[in-house]
């Protein structure tokens, strides 16, 4: 394998499940560090800030510092300041995305908004999930964080936020613009923040369809982990393969 200037790893599924860390991920993580090598953490769980990420990382024995942490939800508050300036934006979601709005400087309100924007939150209630899609029937631009279906956790799958998306978009019959992985955007925003070219970064993942797929749009190089949600034999019988296939790191 070759070496890389920059490793993006995916978060649930690669690097731990849950509150349980991988101790592969973690052992070579610790070695990549040695070696002088900051990792990057790219997730699509936009219900934490960076900060409840560092904490969750460090908790496992993982110090990270803020500035390599890339949460869908904070790619699309920065997605959104850069192509909607000065758009107010309603949301379903949790600290992750509020905090993220809110530091680029964008107005958060409860109704009559230009964009409607959906992150994961745990707090569901049908009322919520009304309000979002009547607000996209009534022409705010839909917006969601990620696609997610599933996530992995120590007990098993649990609905991840492109389930509750995909049921908006279907009540509402718009398809929601998703910032977070397979989109290129997240490595696009780590190439373009930190000076990386493609052939610098890898993208390391358990999701075919997110992990993989981010990495093969963007066009840098890719590993599958055989941790969390698609099993390798599934893998290998997909028409664009990643670059290399492990079971663990």
């Amino acid at each position: 394998m070759k070496a890389y200037k920059a490793y993006c790893f995916d978060l649930d599924g690669t690097v731990y499940r849950g509150k349980e860390g991988i101790p592969s991920a973690i052992a070579f993580i610790h070695r990549l560090q040695q070696a002088g090598i900051e990792p990057f953490y790219v997730t699509n769980n936009a219900s934490k800030t960076r900060e409840q990420l560092q904490e969750a990382l460090r908790a496992m024995g993982v110090q990270v510092p803020l500035t390599h942490i890339y949460s869908s939800a904070l790619v699309t508050a920065k997605y959104i300041a850069h192509h909607y300036p000065q758009k107010t934006v309603a949301m379903l979601g949790s600290d992750g995305i509020r905090s993220a709005l809110l530091q680029e400087g964008i107005d958060i309100v409860e109704q009559d908004s230009d964009i409607f924007v959906i992150g994961m939150d745990r707090a569901l209630t049908y009322d919520k999930l009304a309000r979002a899609t009547l607000a996209i029937q009534n022409g705010a631009l839909f917006i969601a964080t990620n696609q997610d279906i599933k996530y992995p956790m120590e007990q098993g799958f649990l609905p991840g936020n492109g389930s509750f998306a995909r049921l908006v978009g279907e009540v509402a019959g718009v398809e929601p613009i998703y910032i977070g992985k397979p989109s290129p955007i997240i490595l696009e925003t780590i190439a373009t923040e930190h000076g990386f070219s493609k052939e610098d970064m890898v993208m390391i993942g358990d999701n075919y369809d997110t992990d993989i797929l981010c990495g093969i749009h963007f066009g840098c190089d890719t590993i599958h982990v055989n941790t969390g949600v698609t099993p390798t034999e599934a893998v290998l019988m997909k028409e664009q393969k990643p670059t290399y296939v492990v079971d663990e790191l």
